[in-house]
């Protein structure tokens, strides 16, 4: 069940250096699911730096080429027509230093829809547990917050920002050490900035599927969104596998609804289609 959200907007594929599912592999699964549409995002961050114990093989992680990748995705897109809509969107990887080449890189390829996704901080992704030796879980997420308010200073050519609270994910004890309060002013000032953009908000599953018990972000963090007045949450099951497709929607159209929210918002040609959650 998809508590009436019809489109996956986070699905990774064999174009990201962390997944080996084959493009059509999920979009099989998306239409099993029921989905009316699929936005492949695929992992583009440049200067992604080695990260400790990994070497990647040699080659330079989170890239790939485009022009395969449109001519692969536009090809499908023909070939699914009728069953599913296929989007062709991008994750990139914010850094302060890239809003230039982001800027270029995007502006040349026709995408639906751009995420916008905070996976570094002092070149350190914390899915490799680095950032979180010798201190508190806590105090890793609030670098990661401020991190993200300077990434959102420096780069604007997104449209959603993907898995706020990305960092507690992987955190020593996860959400032992976290809440919307204890962060307040450092989120309020990520979501403040994002309303003042014109940015939406990304809603992930993923944070239940890895254990945390809540997406990301969290509720309380989706609740004050929509107090400040954030009106635009994508939804993605950040997808790597098949299995993971539209995980835990009829969960995600609850929270949402909850939290305030009546309409979930998809992407088309980087323009947002406001879509009603079903209240049945």
């Amino acid at each position: 069940m998809t508590g009436g959200i019809l489109c996956d907007s986070h699905v990774h594929t064999e174009f990201s250096t962390d997944s080996e599912a084959a493009v059509r592999s999920m979009l099989n699964a998306a239409a099993g699911r029921g989905l009316e549409s699929v936005c492949i995002t695929d992992h583009m961050d440049l200067d992604f730096p080695p990260q400790d114990g990994q070497d990647f093989d040699g080659k330079q992680p989170f890239c790939f080429d485009l022009d395969e990748y449109f001519q692969t995705l536009s090809m499908l897109r023909e070939e699914y027509r009728g069953r599913l809509e296929v989007r062709i969107g991008i994750e990139i990887g914010l850094q302060p230093h890239l809003g230039h080449r982001y800027r270029e890189m995007l502006h040349s390829y026709p995408f639906d829809y751009v995420i916008g996704s905070v996976h570094l901080i002092r070149g350190l992704d914390p899915y490799y547990g680095k950032l979180f030796e010798g201190r508190p879980d806590a105090e890793a997420y609030r670098e990661a917050f401020e991190e993200t308010v300077r990434c959102l200073n420096a780069v604007n050519d997104f449209d959603s920002l993907g898995h706020l609270d990305y960092v507690v994910r992987y955190g020593k004890h996860q959400g032992e050490e976290y809440s919307y309060r204890k962060f307040a002013d450092e989120i309020d000032e990520v979501l403040k900035k994002l309303i003042s953009m014109g940015k939406g908000l990304e809603m992930n599953t993923g944070g239940l599927r890895c254990g945390l018990g809540f997406c990301n972000p969290h509720p309380d963090v989706m609740k004050r969104y929509r107090e400040l007045g954030g009106e635009i949450v994508t939804i993605g099951a950040d997808a790597h596998r098949p299995e993971h497709m539209a995980y835990e929607f009829q969960q995600a159209s609850e929270i949402l609804k909850a939290c305030g929210f009546r309409y979930y918002t998809e992407y088309r040609e980087r323009t947002p289609v406001f879509r009603r959650i079903d209240f049945e």
